[in-house]
């Protein structure tokens, strides 16, 4: 192979797998274990639950907590993303949202695109989430998720998928050591 031939694979090869290696960054399941409120409220699980995982470009992001009135409210959101040093994009595949209010669910099925600037100080990663959603940072494996006026949430990235399921699985047979 010629020496050219050699620097274009190389070149080649940079260019495929640097955003492949930065969306790989955020790889990893984050478990929701504390929301804290404007007022200063802390809430913990099981009042309000979250997961949130992403996996070489694909994210899962799950929330349910109860509304002041005590009704029960979820948000879902299935969705790809691309990072690199200076941005980060989203494209919906699908989203759900039960506002507690009584009224359907809405879905959003649209495929929207959209990114905004990222954030990096060693290894700590910030930027607002696309589509009006919070602000996020991640590091290490903490993970902290900020709606200005609404809620901070913080999330712990030691959790697996098998500690979430055995939690679900635990609450809804009254054996979760946390609560009902």
């Amino acid at each position: 192979m010629g020496k050219f031939n050699r620097y274009l694979l190389a070149l080649t090869a940079l260019v495929f797998f640097v955003p492949f290696a930065r969306a790989q960054e955020l790889d990893g399941t984050w478990k929701l274990v504390m929301r804290k409120l404007p007022d200063g409220t802390s809430i913990v699980p099981p009042a309000v639950q979250g997961a949130y995982t992403s996996h070489h470009g694909l994210q899962n992001l799950n929330v349910f907590w109860h509304t002041q009135e005590g009704k029960p409210a979820s948000f879902a959101r299935i969705s790809t993303y691309k990072m690199s040093d200076t941005a980060y994009s989203e494209t919906l595949l699908f989203t759900a949202f039960d506002e507690g209010n009584g009224k359907a669910p809405s879905y959003n099925l649209t495929g929207e695109t959209e990114a905004t600037p990222v954030t990096r100080q060693g290894s700590r990663i910030a930027f607002k989430l696309p589509f009006g959603e919070p602000s996020v940072v991640f590091e290490g494996d903490k993970f902290t998720a900020t709606l200005e006026g609404q809620f901070v949430d913080t999330g712990n990235g030691s959790a697996n998928l098998q500690e979430l399921a055995s939690a679900v699985v635990g609450r809804r047979n009254g054996t979760a050591a946390h609560g009902p």
